[in-house]
């Protein structure tokens, strides 16, 4: 239940609201825990930080942020991974009215371009070894935004311009962040979020009861999510300053070290992805399996064959929701109350706060247990209220996605007679890879820049560690012979780990006579699909994965 004394309703309301109440309520409790390897990886100290001390680095940005002219209005992006001072930037700037914008420190060239020209940011703070590659885009695309290394001694760069809003009051319909999402048919879309998305998100995860009830100021939340996506914002983040409990923010998810970390932080919550019981499971049996304080886990995506085994060993519930980043927690389901299907991908039964329906390729309703595409909207006089805002110059999308007053989501889905949501398939032409959304029109743009490419196609192939992996159908200018073939499909995935995140670049690369397309040369997504799932055990298909690492 929620700690802090807070109206989240209250049209003045903010994150940064809802940080200065927990302050208030307990300065000397545990905010932030930094465990050790985290700690190691950057660089800073390990160890716990009171809500107390960390109001104080927030406060210090508040003032050289206020002094270097930005406000209300403005937008500023952050490259500075999982690390605190992400929070205390995003704190801070949120208290002047200036929404962040995450910059994943996976992103390539053209990632960064498209991001610094389509949010227009004003400035952008910056781990130091990347300053060089943030200022070539900018350069690049023609913007003012000035990069300015986080750590360096150099003063904070003056904002160019005045807040644009200034002469309007920060309160709950402020935007606090702009977060891409992966489109599927162009570029990723910008979601703008407010701050009333923030604060609904953290009072729903507070309120939930079942097998997820939260005890005030007990709880430690640990994720190795990155805080470019809205669980680590939105949820995990939210959820600790609502119930004045502590955030183990690891900097990635390390399998090797992953019980060490739990038990170091002593964390009673965690948060996962599919991909991570998998890998946790491969690990021999260990007397750490159980060693630990974890009450439950709140996640999506675990394989139906690794639910209840990982329950079984390591002592605690894996708890499945659905949410997307448009919908934040005004429509968020969650499988909290048993009996919870364990295994058989069910995310629970809708809150009376969500409305929803499952539909047909004609928007008719489908019945009971019958897959139909999931629509949703909030109860009540605003079916949008506390969803995102909408995608940053694109009305018409975000009109398209509200279509006949419901958010349409492009997840299939079937309910049974009890009511229970189960996950079935993607409509959307999403991969998604490691939790990571991948847009397959943003990769075959890249790819198709390469000269040997004439066409490409990239789909999803089914993955048994990571759900998904990218695979791109290539038809070459010129026939090669079969020898020649391993070496341009490694030249093919150096070229768009050039220009993309590492996770986005084909694990398999396919050369084929022709794609499947329509009469209008459109690519026929759903064949495509197809023959994804079968191409990488055929001899024309190339695994590539082996150059798909994270780079330093």
């Amino acid at each position: 239940m929620p700690l802090i004394d807070l109206d989240t309703r209250s049209a003045n309301c903010t994150v940064y609201a809802a940080l200065q109440a927990a302050v208030q309520h307990q300065p000397q409790a545990d905010l932030l825990f930094i465990e050790s390897v985290t700690a190691a990886q950057y660089g800073i100290a390990a160890g716990a930080l009171s809500y107390g001390q960390a109001f104080v680095q927030v406060q210090q940005w508040r003032e050289v942020y206020q002094s270097a002219g930005y406000g209300h209005g403005h937008r500023v992006g952050l490259l500075l991974d999982n690390r605190p001072d992400f929070l205390y930037h995003w704190w801070a700037l949120n208290a002047l009215g200036v929404s962040v914008v995450p910059i994943h420190s996976d992103m390539r060239a053209a990632e960064l371009q498209y991001l610094i020209g389509h949010s227009e940011i004003a400035l952008a703070v910056v781990l130091a070894p990347r300053q060089s590659d943030v200022a070539q885009a900018a350069q690049a695309v023609g913007s003012d935004c000035v990069v300015w290394a986080h750590g360096s001694n150099a003063p904070m760069p003056r904002a160019h311009n005045p807040p644009p809003l200034a002469h309007l009051a920060v309160g709950r319909q402020t935007e606090c962040a702009l977060l891409y999402t992966s489109g599927t048919t162009g570029r990723p879309k910008g979601c703008r979020l407010l701050n009333g998305y923030f604060l609904a998100a953290g009072l729903w995860y507070a309120q939930l009861d079942g097998v997820c009830v939260l005890r005030r100021a007990q709880e430690r939340v640990i994720t190795p999510l990155p805080l470019n996506h809205m669980n680590a914002m939105a949820f995990s983040t939210m959820v600790v300053l609502m119930t004045g409990g502590c955030l183990v923010q690891l900097d990635r998810f390390h399998p090797q070290t992953w019980w060490n970390s739990v038990a170091e932080s002593r964390a009673t919550v965690i948060h996962y992805l599919g991909v991570m019981p998998a890998m946790l499971l491969s690990a021999p049996p260990s007397e750490r399996d159980r060693l630990h304080a974890v009450r439950f886990g709140f996640g999506a995506g675990v394989d139906h064959r690794n639910h209840a085994p990982f329950e079984q060993r390591f002592g605690f519930p894996l708890v499945e929701a659905w949410a997307m980043t448009e919908t934040g927690a005004a429509a968020c389901v969650m499988a909290n109350h048993e009996p919870r299907q364990v295994g058989t991908h069910c995310f629970g039964k809708p809150p009376p706060e969500m409305a929803y329906c499952l539909v047909d390729e004609q928007g008719v309703d489908v019945g009971v247990d019958v897959p139909g595409e999931l629509w949703v909207r909030a109860n009540g006089a605003d079916p949008r209220l506390d969803f995102f805002a909408g995608y940053l110059k694109d009305d018409e999308a975000t009109e398209a996605a509200w279509a006949q007053g419901w958010f349409h989501t492009g997840d299939l889905v079937k309910r049974d007679a009890q009511g229970l949501l189960y996950f079935v398939d993607r409509k959307k032409n999403v991969i998604r890879r490691s939790g990571e959304n991948i847009s397959a029109v943003e990769v075959e743009s890249v790819l198709a820049q390469h000269p040997a490419v004439k066409a490409c196609g990239i789909a999803a192939t089914p993955d048994a560690v990571r759900g998904d992996e990218v695979l791109a159908c290539v038809v070459t200018r010129q026939p090669l012979p079969l020898p020649e073939r391993a070496a341009l499909a490694q030249d093919l995935v150096r070229h768009c780990l050039d220009q993309l995140a590492y996770y986005k670049a084909p694990g398999y690369v396919a050369f084929v006579d022709a794609l499947p397309v329509t009469l209008s040369q459109k690519i026929q997504r759903g064949q495509l699909r197809d023959w994804a799932r079968d191409l990488p055990q055929q001899s024309h298909c190339i695994d590539v994965r082996g150059l798909k690492k994270r780079q330093a």
